[in-house]
């Protein structure tokens, strides 16, 4: 019996898919490359496919015995998904429901789900909790809450029970420095930081320094890849458990404001990393703090490495020696 992990060539996926290897999981990956990366992955079977793919689909089903799923796989740029909303509904949803149907015809009635904190929108409170009302202001985090939604839907009617994991910015790397963060575009503030020392690009641009907060720069709650990676674990024992589907914010609870981490990016680096103020960029709210006490009660689930400073040198690690990716 095996774990398929969707999108598990991706960042998260990848770093899911070692800490689940660590566990001595056998896991079979699907990724359609797209914004993946096979080195990312060691020893695992990789079916290069798209979730759309239904006949191949449900031969990875067959063949491995699937008893669970872990699921990724999703277009997750929230300008891309304003300029091109097709894709984004098409891609999400339409490969989620592939994946559905093929484990309620296969029996699989287990799924983690990556989700994401954009289905909030606009935070009516700080931190936010999972009580907090989901009003999305992109197709992203639109086509992420029907993606909940259609979960919960199949649950009910098929008994496919799942968790779904709303995670705030994500960053830094393995401890080893093996894998990491690669996308292209960057679009993450870590990342495009320590592309100013990797030489990448002269400078880092500051979008507004006139919000509410100490320094009037946005603050972010920033999470380490492998605690998201050991909350997917938890997530599926919590299943394999028997109990209930269920939704969860994943954070540190703690934010950090633009300045703090280009701050703690110069002193982890020792380079100057000149920065230059922009125009704010539309929709961005100045504060976004994750509560994750219903994840550390219920999942048994504590963040490992909180400081700010850990996550940026293990992001460094990944920069430093492969600075044009994979």
């Amino acid at each position: 019996m095996a774990i398929l992990v969707t999108g598990g060539a991706g960042y998260i996926g990848s770093h899911t898919v070692k800490y689940l290897q660590e566990r001595d999981e056998e896991i079979v990956v699907v990724d359609n490359l797209k914004n993946g990366h096979r080195e990312a992955l060691d020893g695992v079977k990789l079916y290069p496919i798209d979730l759309r793919n239904q006949e191949v689909l449900d031969r990875v089903f067959k063949e491995h015995s699937i008893s669970s799923v872990i699921h990724f796989a999703a277009n997750s740029l929230v300008g891309e998904s304003m300029e091109h909303p097709f894709e984004y509904y098409h891609n999400n949803l339409y490969g989620t429901m592939n994946l559905l149907k093929a484990m309620k015809e296969n029996g699989t009635c287990k799924i983690v789900f990556s989700s994401t904190a954009a289905v909030y929108g606009e935070p009516e409170e700080t931190p936010i909790t999972e009580n907090c009302g989901t009003d999305p202001t992109n197709p992203y985090g639109e086509t992420k809450l029907a993606m909940e939604k259609m979960m919960k839907w199949f649950d009910q009617a098929y008994g496919i029970r799942y968790v779904s994991l709303r995670y705030f910015n994500a960053a830094g790397a393995h401890y080893t420095g093996l894998i990491g963060e690669a996308h292209d575009p960057e679009t993450h503030l870590i990342p495009l930081i320590l592309q100013v020392p990797s030489g990448k690009r002269e400078k880092i641009f500051i979008f507004g320094d006139n919000y509410d907060t100490n320094d009037g720069t946005c603050i972010r709650d920033y999470i380490h890849v492998m605690d998201l990676a050991s909350a997917h674990g938890k997530a599926l024992d919590y299943l394999r458990k028997g109990n209930s589907s269920n939704i969860f914010n994943l954070g540190n609870g703690r934010g950090y404001s633009v300045m703090e981490v280009i701050e703690k990016a110069r002193k982890v680096t020792e380079h100057p990393i000149p920065a230059e103020v922009e125009k704010r960029r539309a929709g961005d709210p100045a504060v976004l703090v994750a509560s994750s006490e219903k994840a550390k009660k219920i999942l048994d689930w504590e963040p490992r490495y909180e400081d700010l400073q850990m996550i940026i040198e293990d992001a460094w690690r990944w920069h430093r020696n492969h600075p044009k990716g994979y």
